[in-house]
Order: structure tokens, then sequence, then C-alpha cells
């Protein structure tokens, strides 16, 4: 670009030159108009000359970075084909993913809605009292198999007869002190779904929450009137109550009901609480089996003891007796070996009369 400012300003001096000698007419300025001819032509020479060098390194530098763009412009398509196929594979990745998981959630909801058919018919089940007994039972039987393995009779036993011509749920079979112990179901279903409903009116849960506290201090008078007898069975009773949540609404709220049923000798149990206790009692009964059989073991290996103490002084005199037949098995050897060493005598002897002459020799 200098160069080009170079050369226009050395025409226009020219030019300038040109118009001042055609005024001053003379044979120097001639010379000197043709020297400026030839200089003028050196330099629109030079200038073409320079025009097309500068051609040529623009048309070779333009080249050179449409092939650098284009280098460039390759490396940047690569660099966003790999990255569009890296965030395709992890978007396709994330769906199947979403696709699995939205799978699980519907079963989880196919199970939920199940699971819902089947808490509705629950409680229509457990509308009934009948149908509520006969759960509490199941359920207590089911816990007593389980802690004390099936058909235990030993143990425990369902549908008891007691001598007051009562039946129980079930007895335990505790060893003593604790003797035979009832567990009776009770289900106080009714007033307390009303006393915990907090859409009903406040005067409706009180008439509930009463009669709630009635019902279960009759189950608690029924358990202590039928299933605690003197001499059958043990001095309390237990009160099974099936629902964990009515079970910690008693000890939560209602903590006059516990001292009641404390006062009238019957244990509120929960199915949780319930498996804890026959859990130690079960523990208890295999201890004491334990013991029982380690007794019996301890007393035989005293038995053994004794017969072993025995054995050892018989086997003692033996020893003495076989002892002394030994000894005199040699003293008899010893006599033997004389005997026989006479008897070798006498076979060597020689008999000779008077004169000397050898008559016999034995």
């Amino acid at each position: 670009m200098e160069y080009i400012i170079i050369g226009l300003l050395v025409i226009l001096i020219i030019l300038v030159m040109i118009l001042i000698l055609k005024k001053n007419n003379n044979k120097d300025n001639l010379d000197m108009l043709e020297r400026l001819s030839r200089f003028e032509v050196s330099i629109n020479k030079n200038i073409l000359d320079f025009k097309s060098d500068l051609e040529k390194n623009i048309v070779n530098d333009f080249n050179n970075m449409n092939e650098k763009i284009d280098v460039r412009l390759e490396n940047i398509n690569k660099t966003v084909y790999e990255r569009i196929d890296n965030n395709f594979e992890k978007t396709n990745k994330t769906f199947t993913s979403v696709i699995e998981r939205l799978s699980k959630i519907d079963e989880a909801q196919k199970k939920i809605d199940n699971l819902s058919m089947d808490i509705v018919s629950l409680e229509s089940i457990l509308t009934d009292k009948k149908t509520r007994g006969i759960f509490g039972e199941v359920n207590l039987n089911n816990i007593l198999k389980s802690i004390f393995g099936e058909r235990n009779e030993r143990l425990y036993s369902i549908q008891y007869h007691l001598p007051n011509n009562t039946i129980a749920d079930s007895v335990i079979f505790a060893p003593n002190p604790l003797g035979t112990i009832v567990i009776d179901s009770k289900f106080p279903l009714e007033n307390y779904q009303v006393m915990v409903d907090k859409k009903r009116d406040d005067s409706v849960r009180n008439i509930a929450f009463k009669d709630f506290k009635r019902d279960v201090k009759k189950h608690i008078d029924d358990i202590h009137d039928k299933y605690i007898i003197d001499g059958v069975t043990s001095d309390s009773a237990m009160m099974f109550i099936p629902a964990e949540a009515i079970f910690a609404e008693i000890n939560a709220y209602h903590y006059d009901l516990v001292e009641y049923a404390y006062k009238r000798r019957v244990w509120l149990v929960s199915p949780t609480t319930l498996i804890s206790t026959l859990s130690m009692i079960m523990m208890i009964v295999q201890n004491m089996e334990r013991d029982k059989y380690a007794n019996i073991i301890h007393e035989e290996l005293n038995k053994l003891g004794i017969e072993f103490t025995r054995f050892k002084e018989r086997f003692d005199k033996l020893s003495k007796s076989i002892q002394t037949v030994n000894n005199d098995a040699l003293s008899f050897q010893v006599t033997t070996d004389k005997i026989k060493k006479r008897f070798d005598r006498i076979s060597t002897v020689e008999i000779k009369d008077e004169d000397g002459t050898e008559l016999i020799d034995i």
C-alpha cells in the first residue's frame, strides 16, 4: 500500500514538471522532459512489477489462508461430529435409562394399585367383628408357629379348653414359675378409626374416644375373669392386639389403660412385642433343656469316674496277683533247674567195687 502511494506521488510530480516544462519551451527542458519520460516509464514498469508481485503474494497468501481455514474447519467439523456422537450416545443411554425407570415406575404403580385394592378388601373384611377376630387369631397362630415351630404341643396349644368351660385362643406352657400363660386376641378397631379420623367432628371423635377406652377395659376385664385361674394358669395373661397402630396409640396417649391392665395382671402385646416375649421364653426353655442335659451328663460322668476307680483298684489287685504268680513261676523254674542238675549228676555217677573195678556206669 505504501509503494502505491509513493508511485502515485511520483507520477503527480512528473505531471507537474511536464506542465511546467510546457510553459518553458526550451532545449534543456526538452532533455529534462525526455529523462522524466524515461523515468516515468521505469516507474510505471516498477509499479507494474510491484503490482504483479503483490497480486501473486496476495493470491499465495489467500491460498495459504484458505488451506489453513479448510484444515481448521475440517478439525472443527471433526470435533463437532465427535461431540455430537458422544452427546448422542449419552442422550441415548439417558433415554434408555429413563425408559427403564419409567417401566419400573409403571410396575410399581401397578403394585401400588393392587396393594390399594388389597387394602380396600382388607378394610372391608375388618369391618366385621367376627372376621376381625379370625384375623387376630390367624396372626397370633402364625407368630407362635414362627417362634416355637409347627405343632410343638410341648410348648404351646391353640384353641385350648380351660376347666371353667372357656376356650382360649392360645396358651404357652412356659417353665416355672411362669406356668401356663393364656394369650387372647382382641381387636378394638371401630371406635379407634373414628377417634383418629380428623375429618370427623370433634364431638363425634370425643364420643369415640370414650367408647374406645371402654372397649379396651372390657377386653382387659374379660381376659382377667376368664383366663386367669388359680392353680391352673399363670397369675397373669396376655392381650394380643394385632394392629401396631392401636397398640402404639394406647401406650402413647392412654397410659391410664396401661395402668389398668397392669392392675388386672393383663399384659398388652402387639405382634412385635409378642415376638420378642416369645423369643425370650423360647431362649429360657432352651437354656433349661441344656442345663438339664448338662446335669445328666455330669451325673453320668461322676458314675463313670466311680466305676473307673473300682476298675483301677481291681486291676491293681490283679496286677499284684499276676506279679506274685510270676515270682512263684520264677521260683518254680529255679527249683526245676536245680532238680534237673541233680538228675544230671546222678546220671553221671560211676559205681566201683572195693578193688577199684568199675561195675556200673549210670
